[in-house]
């Protein structure tokens, strides 16, 4: 720092060039990997994230490679967490109204 004397606001301003590097370096590895259907169906999702966590475990990929995967694994989760957390509140309404007719008829 010859003669130059670093203050906080060039410490912020170079952490958020440094994010926007690394922001960039993941939209760069993204463009390999397609991005998810979110139409996709459970059973389509739930596959296409065995492949994804298949490769990952392989390795012999890039990091940007593997980054974009994993971004990939994780949006095919959300997907089919929806489709679980779904059917879940479809069966709880079903058991509900199994558990209210049933109650009708005793009383």
């Amino acid at each position: 720092m010859h003669g130059r004397t670093l203050r906080v606001g060039d410490m912020a301003k170079a952490k958020t060039d440094d994010a926007a590097d690394a922001e960039q370096g993941a939209a760069a590895g993204m463009a390999q990997v397609p991005p998810v259907d979110s139409t996709l169906g459970y059973e389509q999702a739930r596959d296409e994230l065995i492949e994804v966590v298949r490769s990952l475990e392989a390795g012999g990929t890039t990091l940007e490679e593997s980054l974009a995967l994993w971004e990939r694994g994780e949006a095919l989760a959300k997907v089919c967490r929806r489709w679980l957390d779904g059917a879940r509140a479809r069966l709880d309404a079903a058991l509900a109204e199994s558990s209210d007719e049933a109650g009708a008829e005793r009383a």
